[in-house]
C-alpha cells in the first residue's frame, strides 16, 4: 500500500488552520491508513498549535508537530525529512493559508507513476498584482543563475515520488528560505520527469500574510548570492557524476 504524506507548514494560522485540515485529511483518509497529514507549527505565536492539538482526536491521519520559528522555507525542510523519515512513498506540500483546493489533488495523484514532480502552475492567481511580479521576477532569476526555465517554480503544490525527493535534498542547504525553489531548480538540472499541471490559487481565506514585499525583497538579495554558490555546487556534483559514469 502507497503512503502518502501531506505536509503543511503553518504559522500564526488560528483562522485558517481547522479548515484546512478538514479540507486535507479526507485525502489522507482515501489513499489508506499508512498515509498521513503532517501539519508543522513553525512557532506560532496564537493559538495555532493548540487548535492543532485539540484537532488530533477528530483525525486520526493527522500529526500535529511544533518547533521554534525558523521561517517557512526550513519548515518545509523539515516536514520533508520527516516525511522521507516515516518511510513515505510520496511527499505532498501545501500551504495553510487556505488558498490551494484539495479536489484538484487527484489530477497530480493519477500522474504520479509517470514523472518524478508533479507541480501546479497558479494560473489565473487570485493573491495580487504583486505576488505575480515576485514570481516574475524569481523565474528569471532562476533563468539567470541557473539556466533553468521553471514554469512555476515556488509553487505550494507539488507531489513528489520519495527517492526522488530524497536524492535532490542532498542539495538543498538546511533552513533554506527558498528551498521549494530550489528543489524545482535542482529537479530540473538532474532533468527529473517534471510536470506541471494548473491549478486555482485562491486569495488567503483569512488571517495576514506573515511575508510583506520588504521581507520578500530581503529574502531575494540573499538568495542570488546563495543561488550562485548553491549553482557553483551542482556543477561540480553533475562533473563528479559524470567522472564517474565515464570510469
Amino acid at each position: 500500500m502507497e503512503k502518502l504524506y501531506i505536509v503543511i507548514p503553518a504559522y500564526n494560522e488560528e483562522e485558517n488552520i481547522e479548515q484546512v485540515i478538514r479540507d486535507w485529511h479526507p485525502v489522507v483518509e482515501k489513499i489508506g491508513d499508512q498515509s498521513r497529514l503532517v501539519v508543522i507549527d513553525d512557532g506560532s505565536k496564537d493559538t495555532t498549535y493548540a487548535k492543532m492539538q485539540r484537532l488530533r482526536s477528530k483525525y486520526p491521519y493527522l500529526v500535529p508537530l511544533t518547533k521554534t520559528n525558523s521561517g517557512h522555507g526550513s519548515t518545509i525542510l523539515y516536514g520533508y525529512n520527516y516525511a522521507l523519515e516515516h518511510q513515505a512513498d510520496y511527499v505532498f506540500q501545501t500551504d495553510s493559508d487556505g488558498q490551494t483546493l484539495p479536489s484538484e489533488f487527484w489530477e497530480f495523484w493519477n500522474h504520479r507513476k509517470q514523472y518524478d514532480m508533479v507541480i501546479g502552475h497558479r494560473k489565473g492567481r487570485q493573491d495580487g498584482f504583486s505576488r505575480v511580479v515576485v514570481t516574475k521576477t524569481l523565474k528569471l532569476v532562476c533563468f539567470l543563475c541557473f539556466h533553468v526555465m521553471l514554469t512555476d517554480a515556488n509553487t505550494p503544490y507539488r507531489l513528489m515520488e520519495a527517492k526522488a525527493l530524497r536524492d535532490v535534498l542532498k542539495q538543498v542547504p538546511e533552513n533554506h528560505n527558498l528551498s521549494n525553489v530550489l528543489i524545482s531548480v535542482v529537479f530540473a538540472k538532474k532533468n527529473r520527469k517534471v510536470k506541471y499541471l494548473p491549478i486555482t490559487f485562491r486569495p488567503r481565506q483569512g488571517g495576514v500574510n506573515s511575508i510583506n514585499l520588504k521581507k520578500i525583497f530581503k529574502i531575494g538579495e540573499k538568495a542570488v548570492v546563495d543561488f550562485r554558490e548553491i549553482n557553483r555546487c551542482l556543477k561540480d556534483t553533475t562533473m563528479r557524476d559524470k567522472e564517474e559514469v565515464e570510469k
